[in-house]
């Protein structure tokens, strides 16, 4: 994840260079410590103690940790509260420093650790509120019992922070102290709430593509934006429930209003898909260039998951004892998330020593450093894992605002407003102002160039008079206060389905697919979250908050959200494709579902494994994870086989082709080759019509102006026009939904799309073939330039390559610094939408962008043969033995063991802490 870090001062344009004076500091330490970089002492200083005994404030009996090879600390106590204080003790010795960058992110405080380059995000942070929320659900609605683990676990990160100095926290601060005096304050519980919203945004659905199709307008028709937003392939990729869905009142009916009317926001007809308006082409321009504006203070906000969109997302699926080789359910899970440094999980056992009413946990799995509970994992009944749901859970509204207030039905509304602070680190406070209407807050007050955001929007006529421009607020279910914390101890504790759905009633953000199995060899699906339900439009492009007919009429109740136990095809796989077919559902969940390329492989590997009485092993559940099938190549490739070549050197390229099987190993030629086709395919076919504010940054072509009309003449000759888009998100990104776009216009010789402009050294194309020509001419000089020129020597590991990058310090500045900090590259096979998914954007490059974060395989009822795997290590302090010690086996497509009985754990123990009261 190159721009994607925990907390990235370094993202865009521009924001690659804001940690550039903290960086050269760095790099003089490195001078000044004679060639050694850090001395050993600094570095050493914060390194955990992990044997021995540490007395501990507030514990009120013994506490054992046990670390295995891995330093993974399996955590043992007698009662509840010690169990979560030890927690936030181990956390805190391995992932301080990520923790804290983590909570200045969420609270909009980056000013105050890496000064006044971080004013706009916070500012835009601040608008948003997140610690805001978080601080009302710990007042008004999380339990007393939850709170009073929050509280207990920041009492053990308060307890490791105690009488430390900053540098012994973590070498970062080190650094941190000769740019500022920053201070370490202690943790308190609404630090880890508050981490939940950024999950949540960064798993909000469909906003980008809300953005991206109202900027679309500018340059294409209404039915060219329809068919890049096409329907989701019911008939190919099928949804997670299927056969009718069953919910707690039978089967589900008919779909209702929302789905079949195919009504677009505004009221001015259309495509519901596409959302494209009939309004002047005139005013959709000046929409897009505002809507540009935000989609790039969106993108500027630190993705602390990764890159928002297609990409993110996960694979999980559970398969039922009657088609396993243990004769008990098996269940995987592998979170599609920006590859970090250290890695966004945490491994971590928490167990009661005797469980028992007083003390109910006997828990393990992948946690979150700066949270407690277990997020994903398996207690000594049930397993469980998380995939994005990708509901849509966000609206933009144009608002018609003045100055005393905002629009609806002709009445003017008073703005709820409130002063934020932001202190920045070696300058002056900033004061902003946040106003907020009924839907949300106006997010277009945090930059002067959305101060005119729908000067020209494509609204009807009954629209209200624009003036200087409408506003655009965010309405959003993560800015309501939820129970989500409660949820996670609850489903730590589940004991079976109804509990377990009991639990995921109050999972209401980020919303998410729960797959589940138990030890009775059941399995089950919950679709659990706060989703919408619009009184008009369907979430597409931004409504007029002027008209409260487009206001959201409520939620969808839990008991009417999709789910499954034990349906009859005897497996569930969720991989971000459709919940359900809207055939068999009333209600709206979204219109922009992963596409389904990845859980249609799974459920055929599954389908072909199990045929003729044959059974899934733990380790058939592995090689699915790894599997590295390229979907689209079974299209194309055929095409590309029948082109006829004449140039010697393309054609030698073109024999790579032959014969593949269209897996996407690491040293595979062809797929290095098949990639860059395709790459290029798009960019011909797609990228180079699309307006600026989508192609990516750096990307410049002569082309017509958006506000011309009639023919090409002086006064609208081409002009040469850049990209403006970070390249990680960047369209067309060569996604599922790009499989479909390019699905059917693969069987038409002639398209518009097929057809691109010449220039000195190639012919303008009209046909498919022709297209498909010049892009296999492009990928095979574009490859001699990356790779060399001898095809025998390409590889697609040389040009998929992963670099993990240390939070904050390793994203810029000189190489020294980097090569501290950060580790790689590691040559990867697997692809986009692959179910080893590593993903790379095709607009942007091949570097890989998002990865399979973690990796598990659960055996349930056999715990101790369940295997699992994260992508870095168990510690973020650099140079520890456990910074990186499971990438290679990770990057291998590898395993490792997972002990969870105390036998097991005994057994695999090498270091032994005591931390006594």
């Amino acid at each position: 994840m190159p721009s994607h870090t925990t907390a990235p001062p370094a993202k865009k344009k521009g924001r690659r260079a804001r940690l550039l004076l903290l960086v050269l500091v760095l790099a003089l330490v490195a001078v000044v410590c004679g060639g050694g970089y850090w001395g050993v002492s600094t570095v050493r200083a914060s390194f955990p103690q992990t044997v021995g005994e540490i007395r501990l404030d507030r514990l009120s009996g013994q506490v054992e940790v046990k670390r295995d090879a891995q330093g993974v600390p399996q955590i043992y106590a007698d009662n509840e509260t010690d169990l979560f204080r030890a927690q936030g003790y181990v956390q805190a010795q391995d992932r301080f420093y990520e923790m804290d960058v983590r909570r200045h992110v969420t609270a909009g405080r980056l000013s105050e650790m890496f000064g006044e380059s971080q004013i706009e995000t916070d500012s835009f942070l601040r608008t948003l509120g997140w610690r805001r929320v978080a601080q009302q659900e710990y007042d008004t609605v999380l339990s007393a019992e939850t709170k009073k683990y929050l509280q207990a676990y920041a009492e053990g990160v308060n307890a490791y922070l105690k009488d430390r100095a900053p540098k012994d926290v973590s070498v970062e601060y080190a650094a941190l102290a000769l740019t500022n005096d920053y201070a370490i304050e202690p943790w308190t519980p609404v630090d880890s709430v508050a981490w939940l919203k950024a999950m949540a945004w960064d798993l909000r659905g469909n906003m980008q593509d809300e953005i991206d199709r109202s900027l679309l307008t500018s340059r294409l028709t209404p039915a060219q934006i329809k068919q890049l937003y096409p329907e989701y392939p019911y008939a190919l990729h099928q949804p997670i429930v299927d056969r009718g869905g069953v919910g707690s009142s039978g089967t589900f009916g008919p779909g209702g209003a929302d789905v079949s009317t195919g009504e677009t926001p505004g009221g001015s007809g259309g495509s519901s898909r596409s959302g494209a308006s009939s309004a002047s082409t005139d005013s959709s321009r000046g929409t897009a260039s505002q809507l540009g504006a935000l989609s790039e203070v969106l993108d500027g906000i630190p993705a602390l998951l990764g890159p928002n969109g297609n990409g993110i997302g996960s694979n999980s699926w559970v398969v039922a004892g009657k088609y396993t080789t243990s004769g008990k359910p098996l269940l995987a899970n592998d979170p599609h998330l920006a590859p970090q440094l250290p890695s966004l999980w945490y491994q971590m056992g928490l167990h009661c020593r005797s469980v028992s009413a007083t003390c109910r946990y006997d828990v393990a799995g992948y946690t979150f450093s700066g949270m407690p509970g277990v997020i994903i994992g398996h207690n000594d009944r049930i397993a469980w894992g998380l995939t994005n749901l990708g509901a849509d859970v966000t609206d933009l509204y144009l608002e018609k605002i003045g100055p005393d207030g905002y629009l609806v039905d002709g009445k003017v509304k008073p703005f709820t407003v409130r002063e934020e602070v932001i202190k920045v680190a070696g300058g002056k406070d900033r004061k902003i102002t946040v106003r907020s209407t009924g839907h949300g807050p106006l997010v277009s007050d945090r930059s002067s160039e959305l101060e005119t955001v729908g000067q020209k929007a494509p609204v009807g006529n009954t629209a209200p008079d624009r003036g200087t421009g409408y506003g655009v607020s965010l309405q959003w279910t993560a800015l309501r206060p939820g129970r989500s914390m409660d949820a996670i101890f609850a489903i730590d504790r589940a004991k079976d389905f109804p509990s377990f759905r009991a639990a995921a009633r109050n999972f209401e953000v980020p919303s998410q697919n729960l797959i589940y199995a138990d030890t009775e060899g059941n399995i089950g699906y919950q679709s659990p979250g706060t989703i919408p339900r619009r009184a008009k439009g369907d979430g597409t492009i931004p409504a007029p908050g002027w008209d409260s007919s487009y206001k959201w009429k409520g939620y969808i109740p839990f008991e009417k959200l999709p789910y499954e136990y034990n349906p009859e095809r005897g497996y569930i796989v969720t991989a971000n494709q459709a919940v359900i077919d809207p055939k068999n559902y009333p209600d709206l969940l979204t219109k922009d579902w992963g596409y389904g390329s990845r859980s249609q492989r799974i459920n055929d590997l599954i389908e072909s494994k199990t045929k003729d009485g044959g059974k899934i092993s733990p380790d058939d559940m592995r090689t699915m994870q790894t599997d590295n099938r390229s979907e689209i190549a079974t299209l194309l490739n055929p095409l590309l086989l029948k082109i006829d070549i004449a140039d010697p050197h393309v054609r030698e390229a073109q024999k790579l082709l032959e014969g593949w099987d269209y897996t996407q190993e690491p040293d595979s030629a062809a797929a290095a080759y098949f990639n860059a086709v395709w790459r290029n395919v798009l960019r011909l076919a797609f990228g180079n019509k699309l307006p600026k504010e989508l192609r990516p940054e750096g990307d410049c072509i002569s082309v017509r102006p958006a506000d011309a009309t009639g023919p090409v003449d002086e006064q609208n000759k081409l002009v040469r026009e850049c990209g403006q888009r970070d390249p990680d998100s960047a369209q067309p990104d060569g996604g599922d939904r790009w499989y479909e776009v390019v699905r059917p216009l693969l069987k038409q010789e002639k398209s518009e799309w097929w057809t691109t402009p010449g220039n000195r050294t190639d012919p303008a194309t009209e046909t498919r073939d022709q297209l498909l020509a010049r892009a296999m001419k492009d990928a095979r000089w574009e490859l001699t330039a990356k790779l060399g020129k001898d095809v025998s020597t390409w590889s697609w590991g040389r040009l998929h390559q992963l670099t993990l990058k240390n939070q904050t310090l390793g994203t810029a500045g000189p190489g020294v610094v980097q090569r501290l900090l950060n580790r790689g590259p590691w040559n990867l096979g697997g692809g986009e939408a692959a179910v080893d998914a590593t993903g790379w954007n095709a607009a942007g490059g091949y570097e890989v962008i998002w990865v399979p974060s973690m990796r598990m395989v659960v055996n349930v009822g056999d715990w101790d043969k369940s295997r699992w795997i994260n992508l870095t290590g168990a510690s973020g302090h650099a140079f520890h033995t456990h910074y990186t010690d499971q990438t290679d086996a990770w990057a291998r497509g590898e395993l490792l063991d997972w002990a969870y009985g105390r036998a097991a754990v005994d057994a695999a123990t090498k270091d032994t802490l005591v931390l006594k009261p």
